[in-house]
């Protein structure tokens, strides 16, 4: 073998965003990529199941006829985080993952976490 093509890779790292720029950046990333993991980091955070889900239906109604692209959600975890709503999205196939961000580290990282023993009961 000399070649070795990927097709549609998976991107495991994706900020869409919200509103007009996921319009604008969904269609680029789905016509390379078949999958994405999708960071929570917006404004409001991608907190809950519930946050999750009405966020996979924005991205799924952003994204053109005739592109399959499936999205990979992600929780943000914070020190409130229910353990509990974690694991029934992960049971229910909502999310991959959730996303620890230290507090203030990154863009919209302000609910980040400050202190790691108070995620334990998550993780």
């Amino acid at each position: 073998m000399n070649r070795l093509e990927i097709r549609r890779p998976d991107d495991w790292h994706l900020h869409l965003r919200d509103g007009d720029m996921l319009k604008g950046v969904l269609p680029h990333s789905a016509a390379h990529f078949a999958r994405a993991i999708i960071m929570p980091n917006l404004v409001p955070p991608v907190l809950t199941t519930r946050d999750a889900v009405a966020y996979r239906e924005r991205i799924m109604a952003a994204l053109p006829k005739g592109i399959t692209f499936k999205p990979l959600m992600t929780l943000y975890l914070t020190e409130t985080t229910d353990p509990d709503d974690v694991a029934a999205a992960f049971h229910d196939g909502i999310a991959t993952a959730v996303k620890l961000y230290p507090a203030g580290a990154t863009t919209n990282s302000a609910s980040g976490v400050r202190e790691l023993a108070k995620v334990t009961p998550v993780l």
